[in-house]
């Protein structure tokens, strides 16, 4: 995954983890090695101690050591201590005679001087010194004696454990501490992009307003200033787009509002059967292309995508579907269609425009599809702190599992009537831009179709 937070866990966690081990193991040698040292030294001052009651006569070794000493010298509450005292031939003057072999004969050891060693006694580890010392003799060379002192290694043991679990303690505690502080340390300096998502996530997609630079942090700059970039080119898109909808409206509709009177006039000149249904004919033809020119013509304006709602404004729309209405009442008496309405005073947030198509459509979709002699209410009411537009019939209405379906293009529920199928559609998406949420339920008593649109 390219995630920035996983690179810079990776490479903040990865050293700072290695750095707490390598530092583990410091604090390790730091803390046991003073400790050998003390243990080490302890036998040392036990081997000078044995040392110093030793003494020479006619040169032969001979050691003070009363059974009291002896008993204090082996006195330990974990430890097992051994030690042997050995003339230079290698033969024990006192002590253990098992006792290991002593490094400390060696020549490379200095005389006067403790070594320590690491041997085994009694099938147990122990850790022991070995001191050589030179006893002068009244008469001729000196003699030598070698001293060994040991104990087993069970204190050691116990301290060193102790010190191993100390420290895997404090540093898993570290290591924890660290990684939640790196942690936080990395989201708290992503909040930035976050933020930046979750503002561009909570925009609608006709939000083409360019983003702050003031509220993103110095990195971010450059990206943001960039796409601000590319937001400026989507919006001079959008607005080129519906300039040129505007003048293909203009220059479309004259045209064929043109033909379709000149039409009308021919039709009404021409009394011979074939002429008159040729006309009949091609007046049919240009209604279908004129409604079907302004249908594509709204849906086109009322794209989600390319809508600007700097375009909003008060509205009354109880005023405005009383002007639709009075287009639609010839259409309803040729079917004999009682064509009412219910207006109450309602103003809301809109596109003049786009909300005249709106109603259009659905009054035009209820008149097509309701039988003759039918009803069709439209009325409007304030709901708070928005309204409702609804336009209720009663011809064969919607089956619930086609009440979404309808209002993709193109779908139309029967053929007998005609249509390009768009008008619900446009509907939708007008109703998308504006903000309102589009129902659809039976009518009264069952019968027909109610189109409901809550404006906010």
């Amino acid at each position: 995954m390219n995630s920035i937070r996983l690179r810079l866990l990776k490479w903040l966690i990865g050293p700072i983890l290695l750095i707490n081990l390598a530092g583990g193991a410091l604090t390790y040698m730091l803390a046991w090695l003073p400790a050998q040292q003390a243990f080490d030294q302890s036998l040392s001052d036990a081997a000078a101690a044995l040392g110093a009651r030793l003494s020479a006569d006619g040169g032969q070794l001979r050691i003070d050591l009363p059974r009291q000493a002896e008993q204090v010298l082996r006195t330990d509450d974990a430890d097992a201590v051994y030690f042997g005292v050995r003339d230079a031939a290698g033969h024990t003057i006192a002590g253990d005679a098992d006792f290991p072999p002593l490094p400390g004969a060696a020549p490379q050891h200095a005389a006067g001087r403790a070594v320590p060693f690491d041997a085994s006694q009694r099938g147990e580890a122990v850790r022991g010194v070995a001191l050589r010392l030179s006893l002068p003799v009244a008469s001729g060379a000196p003699v030598q004696a070698d001293i060994g002192v040991a104990k087993t290694l069970r204190k050691r043991t116990q301290i060193r454990h102790a010190v191993v679990r100390a420290l895997v303690l404090l540093e898993s505690l570290f290591a924890l501490a660290c990684v939640g502080l790196i942690w936080f340390s990395v989201s708290n300096g992503l909040l930035p992009l976050n933020r930046l998502r979750a503002g561009l996530n909570a925009r609608d997609g006709d939000d083409l307003e360019p983003i702050a630079a003031t509220q993103v942090p110095y990195e971010l700059e450059p990206v943001v200033s960039a796409f601000n970039g590319l937001l400026d080119k989507v919006g001079e898109g959008a607005r080129a787009r519906q300039e040129f909808l505007a003048n293909v409206a203009h220059q479309l509709r004259t045209p064929l509002a043109g033909l379709k009177t000149q039409l009308e006039w021919l039709g009404a000149r021409h009394a011979e059967p074939e002429t008159a249904q040729s006309v009949k004919l091609m007046l049919s033809a240009t209604e279908r292309m004129i409604r079907q020119t302004n249908q594509l013509l709204a849906l086109a304006r009322a794209e989600p995508g390319h809508f600007e709602k700097t375009r909003l404004e008060p509205v009354a729309l109880n005023a405005l579907v009383e002007e639709a209405v009075q287009s639609f009442v010839d259409r309803a008496t040729l079917k004999s269609i009682d064509l009412g309405f219910d207006l109450r005073p309602l103003t809301i947030m809109g596109d003049r425009f786009l909300l005249r198509d709106l109603i259009d459509n659905l009054i035009d979709n209820a008149i097509r599809y309701t039988p003759p002699h039918g009803t069709v209410t439209v009325a409007c009411r304030p709901d708070g702190e928005g309204g409702w537009l609804t336009v209720e019939d009663n011809g064969p209405g919607i089956p619930p599992a086609r009440r979404e379906q309808v209002f993709s293009r193109y779908v139309r529920l029967d053929d007998k009537t005609t249509g390009s199928g768009l008008g619900l559609a446009i509907v939708r998406d007008i109703a998308i831009v504006h903000g309102a949420a589009l129902t659809i339920a039976d009518g009264a008593g069952g019968r027909g179709a109610l189109f409901s649109v809550h404006f906010p």
